[in-house]
């Protein structure tokens, strides 16, 4: 076993990507035995692998060892998580801000478990639409909250460094649950993404 970022990985596994990226290093007209390629495919596997190893971890459990019974009913947001994803369809990053909120039904949840659940779906082959409601529907079904809000601000490599290259471009996504279906909820929480209150 190996360790990245206090995360384990078998060995066996990534020498076999590290095979296999060599070959990639080939078809792609390089030469792996040059210097500045020498280690190449092992930093490669190890780095595929850290930023898809959020399908080996449990959301649900990282928000269950942290809630708490509270009688706090005003909305809770965290404001400005950054994340990083890979593209599924290219494998190349996104990345940008998530902004989370919920509304407690008698459970609260530690702050930075928000952020934990953030990358655990941030860190798998993603798209961004599917990613919002990974987050929301993960916090919506195990705090149980009256509402949950989710937007996603991010930019996307696949549509800066290749096809339409709009280095510019970000896509919004949002989600909502419950009380902020309402209009007036939703205005406030969006008002609040929007303020600089620091």
């Amino acid at each position: 076993m190996i360790k990245e970022n206090e995360l384990e990985y078998d060995t066996g596994t990534t020498d076999e990507m590290a095979a296999k990226i060599k070959t990639l290093l080939k078809y792609l007209g390089e030469d792996p035995k040059r210097e500045g390629l020498l280690d190449t495919p092992q930093r490669v596997a190890m780095a595929w692998r850290f930023l898809t190893h959020g399908s080996r971890l449990d959301p649900v459990e990282i928000l269950r060892s942290a809630m708490f019974k509270e009688d706090y009913s005003e909305m809770v947001l965290v404001k400005d998580i950054e994340l990083y994803s890979l593209c599924e369809h290219h494998m190349l990053p996104f990345f940008g801000k998530a902004h989370v909120a919920y509304i407690p039904d008698g459970q609260i949840v530690g702050l930075s478990k928000i952020p934990r659940v953030v990358d655990v779906f941030a860190r798998r082959l993603q798209v961004q639409e599917r990613l919002t409601d990974q987050i929301l529907h993960c916090i919506q079904d195990t705090l149980k909250p009256l509402g949950v809000a989710v937007v996603i601000e991010a930019q996307h490599m696949c549509m800066m460094m290749r096809g339409v290259q709009k280095q510019n471009s970000v896509t919004t996504t949002s989600a909502f649950t419950g009380q902020f279906r309402k209009v007036e909820t939703r205005t406030e929480f969006l008002n609040l993404v929007g303020a600089k209150l620091h």
